[in-house]
């Protein structure tokens, strides 16, 4: 009965959409044409070498691996037609499809996709003199024998390493060509969601052929005409830093997925060049800055007015990330900052008093208090049995009820109460008042030095200037050699999004005393804290708690219950302090509901099953599609 009712349902959503003028009249888009900003030009060809999504967005659209996610963010098939596990996730199988076609980027056929493939992918990952160590995180924590090939390879000397084939691989590492079209992993433990691994950029396949032809210098500089194509589209034109040009993959296995003829993505200046280029129809849908969503929402008579259509959430939780072992410009130790930041009412009162609507408003000026973070993972991530967000159980391990009105994490009263108490204990340990935070923005950028403005002014009302004193710095072009590496800054904002379905792959980052600990190691700096200080203590709890949600492999609302108390905890003792999700507003011929959307993986940027509309989407029509999506769950 539920599904018939869903069914009528949606319907009766898709009915009352067929009576619009627009759809009536608009037609469905073959040739589609994007854009992105010139500062994220593509880096590098190589999928198995990328870590960036700028670089992932275009080429999954180019090469497929075992799986794919539909508009619900579920599993899909891609190569591999079957796959699952026998033994709780040990060992996991994935058939493959015999159908699947390597060909350049003009179309013609170049090879058969085996499963041999995916071990010269693996290969080339693991090995050091390679692939330079990117993408190794995943597989060195997951499947058999991987870290002791990684190890061995960075150990030989680098031509020797250079020269290796699969047959080492075989011999140390779980992975396994049964036969043509039948791929076998072993993994360290039993692992119940490696499949979602299946999505990403570490488990994609490399053609041994195409390694002979080019070799590994000419595979580490491979560009869109001497590498191989096995997904929907290949990238028929290249200028750099102009325009990209995906053309239809004229042998693709999947003949009746929906896809474009040709898809270009413009490479503009600014958000403002593009939204030019939406003006003039030369784009098919465009971000809005918060100037031009204020300027088309307050004016009735805009022509864009009523085409006003605020995104979904990217798959990335933004949060401040604070530094806990700061140095000063001359290499000094900054132990103002450093003794305030690590105090726990000094955090709390940042936690509770800092209001962000202000700032939010820079995000989304329509809606800022829709963008609010209070997790530190992203919702839609994973699933209880009985069909909870993994994220409301965190929220009910710090006490929020299930209203939204009480997800606000301003709380004035509790403001109230660690503020004096942490000034109180700072200036016993001779702390003075106003601490100085530093925050840095690259040089030249308007829009960064506007935000870190609004930035400033929201953290100083909220907390007092008399308790802390944002100084606005700036760096000349690396962010990473100039700041991070020299530990000069006192917090960043930062986003983190998955790489594969499970909560460990967000909580694992703030791990005390793993090296591979993205964020503790980069930005937090906490294994140079003197062990004895109450934080370290808390971070080494939060470590064992992670540790111990990880372990438990077969019960899985077993498993997010621990890993929702590891990220209460982490909250609470507020190691980061969530800040926001992106969603933006947009002007689009797209129904954004058909697209892939997912948390994780690298799957969101492919241009297939897309729903296009020649004539722009309405408002009354995006919440019509947003109706519909929902209906269908």
């Amino acid at each position: 009965m539920k599904k018939l009712t869903t069914l009528l349902l949606s319907c009766l959503v898709l009915l009352s959409l067929c009576v619009s003028p627009l759809l009536v009249n608009a037609e469905e888009i073959t040739d589609f044409v994007d854009y992105e900003t010139q500062a994220r030009e593509i880096e590098t060809f190589n999928v198995l070498f990328s870590q960036t999504n700028m670089d992932l967005q275009v080429l999954c659209n180019l090469v497929d691996s075992l799986l794919t996610n539909d508009n619900h963010g579920a599993l899909k098939p891609d190569i591999a037609k079957e796959w699952g596990t026998d033994d709780g996730g040990k060992t996991w199988v994935f058939n493959l499809r015999d159908d699947v076609k390597w060909v350049d980027y003009e179309g013609n056929e170049k090879a058969d996709c085996v499963a041999e493939d995916w071990l010269w992918g693996l290969e080339w990952v693991l090995n050091f003199y390679k692939n330079n160590a990117a993408n190794t995180s995943m597989p060195i924590q997951m499947i058999e024998g991987a870290s002791e090939y990684y190890e061995y390879t960075k150990e030989l000397p680098e031509e020797e390493a250079l020269a290796l084939g699969i047959d080492k691989l075989l011999e140390m590492v779980g992975i396994e060509a049964v036969d043509d079209y039948t791929l076998k992993y072993t993994c360290v433990d039993k692992i119940p969601y490696f499949d979602t691994l299946g999505t990403y950029a570490c488990l994609y396949p490399l053609s041994g052929k195409l390694l002979e032809e080019l070799g590994v210098e000419g595979y580490k500089a491979i560009d869109n005409e001497t590498m191989w194509y096995n997904g929907p589209y290949t990238m028929t034109s290249y200028i750099h830093q102009n325009e990209k040009v995906l053309t239809k993959n004229p042998l693709y296995f999947d003949q009746d997925i929906k896809r474009f003829d040709t898809v270009t993505i413009k490479m503009v200046e600014s958000p403002d060049i593009a939204f030019q280029l939406y003006q003039t129809g030369e784009i098919d849908r465009v971000g809005l800055t918060e100037a031009n969503l204020q300027n088309i929402s307050r004016n009735d008579s805009n022509e864009f007015h009523d085409y006003l259509v605020e995104r979904r959430p990217d798959k990335y939780s933004y949060q401040f990330h604070f530094c806990f072992d700061k140095n000063l410009e001359n290499g000094d130790k900054d132990e103002n900052w450093n003794k305030a930041i690590r105090n726990e009412n000094f955090r709390l009162a940042w936690y509770n008093g800092l209001d962000l609507t202000t700032y939010l408003s820079r995000l989304n000026a329509l809606n800022p208090l829709g963008c609010t973070n209070i997790c530190y993972s992203f919702p839609n991530l994973v699933f209880t049995s009985d069909g909870r967000d993994y994220t409301d159980l965190v929220k009910e391990n710090i006490g929020l009820e299930e209203s939204l009105e009480s997800y606000a994490r301003y709380n004035e009263e509790k403001f109230n109460e660690y503020k004096p108490k942490a000034i109180e204990e700072l200036e016993a340990e001779g702390v003075e008042f106003p601490v100085q935070a530093d925050y840095y923005i690259k040089s030249g950028n308007q829009t960064a030095a506007d935000s870190a403005l609004v930035l400033k002014q929201t953290i100083e009302d909220s907390l007092g200037a008399d308790f802390i004193q944002l100084n606005i710095k700036e760096y000349v072009s690396s962010q990473t050699q100039e700041v991070r590496d020299p530990q000069l800054a006192s917090f960043y904002i930062n986003g983190w999004g998955a790489d594969y379905g499970d909560p460990y792959n967000f909580l694992v980052q703030e791990i005390y005393g793993d090296d591979n600990a993205y964020y503790a190691q980069k930005f937090s700096h906490i294994n140079e804290v003197p062990e004895d200080t109450p934080l370290v203590e808390d971070y080494k709890k939060f470590t064992e708690m992670v540790k111990e949600a990880n372990a438990i492999t077969d019960d899985m609302d077993a498993r997010y219950a621990k890993f929702a108390e590891a990220e209460a905890f982490m909250l609470q003792k507020v190691f980061v302090l969530p800040c926001y999700y992106n969603i933006a507003w947009e002007l689009s011929t797209v129904n954004e509901y058909t697209r892939i959307y997912v948390p994780y993986g690298n799957q969101q940027g492919r241009y297939v099953n897309w729903d296009t509309y020649s004539e722009g989407v309405t408002s009354e029509m995006a919440a019509e599609f947003a109706e519909a999506y929902e209906a269908e769950k």
